[in-house]
């Protein structure tokens, strides 16, 4: 995968300000960060029961 530098990343947001406009960039964020949130959450909690099932057949 190709790293992305500081001039992509300023290209993409000035992009993204002029497709969505100034006032709904707050809102896009947002989202984007629960989304992100949502989905660590969904993935801490599969390897955390991965965890526990490899404890239990352990114990057994």
């Amino acid at each position: 995968m190709a790293n992305i530098g500081i001039p992509s990343l300023i290209l993409i947001l000035v992009i993204a300000l002029i497709i969505f406009g100034p006032s709904k960039l707050p809102e896009i964020g947002k989202a984007a960060g629960s989304t992100l949130r949502e989905f660590k959450k969904a993935t801490n909690d599969l390897m955390g029961d991965e965890d526990t099932d490899g404890e239990e057949e352990k114990k057994n």
